[in-house]
């Protein structure tokens, strides 16, 4: 995700100067924190959530003044940032503005979709230009309040990774129809991507474009009487999904660090 961020940055920014830290990446300007001594307007923490602790409050002391740090952390909250980078520690002069985005990676081809809410020491300006910097690699929202952030992970942050699972089986139910596994696999694909693209660029809503598909007493009808089942069909198992992820962004929230 950080690559991608990164990528999309250097093409449509090309101004910006970008430093970027990575102890894997041999391309990267450094590999540890530790070897910085610039100071920085935006810190940009592309980790994972149990890696945030060891990258935050180094992170932090790398930033100006007025600098804001962003995290793309699941489940990491505005408190637990604040506390891990200890921004709260010492006295207002200390306080930095904080920034959790939730980005996905279709950012990586330049349509992501990217949620953000900041803490209080954000300006207008600082969001005005972060949101600029997210649309880069996609479409970019702010959001007010923070417990959203994790329904908005659930949904779009995770999202990519039902959407690569429905290919999956979809092709495998192919498959058992008799289809050739190659072929299956792009039917399946294509069939999604289409349909994706075709719901972003119509002016109808989804359910009207279902509704374009599904003749009265055809084939498509037969298969979402199934998949629309209000009991075993898609739109509760959706609902499960989602509120699994969802707890479990709460619960990550709540773990120590």
């Amino acid at each position: 995700m950080g690559s991608a961020l990164y990528e999309g940055w250097k093409r449509h920014h090309p101004a910006l100067k970008i430093t970027l830290c990575d102890p894997h990446n041999s391309g990267a300007h450094y590999h540890d924190l530790g070897d910085i001594h610039e100071q920085f307007d935006l810190c940009v923490l592309a980790v994972k959530p149990d890696q945030i602790h060891d990258v935050a409050a180094r992170a932090h002391a790398r930033l100006n003044p007025h600098g804001v740090l962003i995290s793309i952390a699941a489940g990491k909250t505005l408190k637990n940032l604040e506390a891990l980078s200890h921004a709260t520690s010492t006295g207002q002069s200390d306080m930095r503005g904080i920034v959790r985005v939730m980005p996905n990676t279709p950012a990586a081809i330049g349509h992501g979709m990217s949620v953000a809410v900041a803490n209080d020491y954000v300006t207008g300006a600082q969001k005005d230009f972060i949101g600029t910097l997210f649309q880069s690699v996609g479409r970019f929202a702010w959001i007010e309040d923070e417990t959203f952030m994790d329904a908005v992970t659930a949904l779009s942050g995770s999202g990519p990774a039902y959407l690569f699972y429905f290919i999956e089986a979809l092709a495998e139910a192919g498959e058992s129809l008799g289809l050739d596994r190659a072929l299956s696999l792009t039917l399946a694909r294509e069939t999604i991507f289409g349909s994706a693209h075709l719901a972003a660029q119509a002016s109808e809503d989804a359910a009207q474009l279902r509704k374009n598909v599904t003749s009265p007493g055809g084939t498509t009808e037969a298969a979402l009487k199934v998949l629309m089942d209000e009991n075993t069909g898609l739109a509760p198992l959706l609902r499960q999904t989602l509120e699994a992820a969802r707890n479990r962004g709460r619960e990550m929230g709540k773990t120590p660090s």
